[in-house]
């Protein structure tokens, strides 16, 4: 497992006094501020000095950002913290981090390839799966009927295809 984890990206300036916008990967926005410093892969560091939530996104003021151009300058700008800050999940949880890498396999324990990214759009978790058959990438709904089993220690999921799911749920596979 990584040494960081993705907790943010900014997406654009906020008024003229340089705060930032922020989407953030946490429960709620202002989760963001719990775990200190952030900072990005090329070691910048930023510490919050003011947050607020906003439509569902963390309108941070960070120490040291006191222009919108400042602030504009910092789009696209990606916001870690190291894994070791988190609290360790609870039995039966994860974070999406975690499965970056893991090995899908489908319910009959043929390798499909390996989990690339967790994606939400919007409408839920969606799973991207690198195909082993050099097939590109699939996405697909990340929920129990599709992923119904996770192993982190063994750094596998399994994946049923949604007609598989679907079947299963009808009653009509056993």
């Amino acid at each position: 497992m990584s040494g960081d984890v993705l907790l943010g990206v900014v997406i654009g300036a906020q008024g003229l006094k340089g705060e930032v916008k922020v989407k953030t990967f946490t429960e709620t926005p202002e989760n963001i501020a719990a775990y200190g410093s952030l900072h990005t892969r090329d070691g910048r560091k930023f510490a919050i000095a003011a947050l607020r939530e906003a439509k569902g996104l963390a309108v941070v003021r960070f120490d040291g950002i006191a222009t919108r151009e400042t602030a504009e300058s910092l789009k696209g700008v990606e916001l870690y913290i190291a894994r070791a800050t988190l609290p360790s999940p609870e039995t039966q949880e994860f974070y999406h981090a975690d499965l970056l890498g893991m090995r899908a396999e489908d319910t009959e324990g043929r390798s499909i390839g390996k989990v690339v990214a967790v994606h939400n759009f919007g409408a839920g978790d969606v799973i991207e799966i690198d195909r082993e058959d050099g097939g590109g990438t699939v996405l697909m709904p990340f929920t129990q009927e599709i992923v119904p089993s996770i192993d982190i220690a063994e750094r596998r999921i399994v994946v049923a295809a949604p007609e598989e799911a679907e079947a299963e749920r009808e009653g009509w596979v056993e």
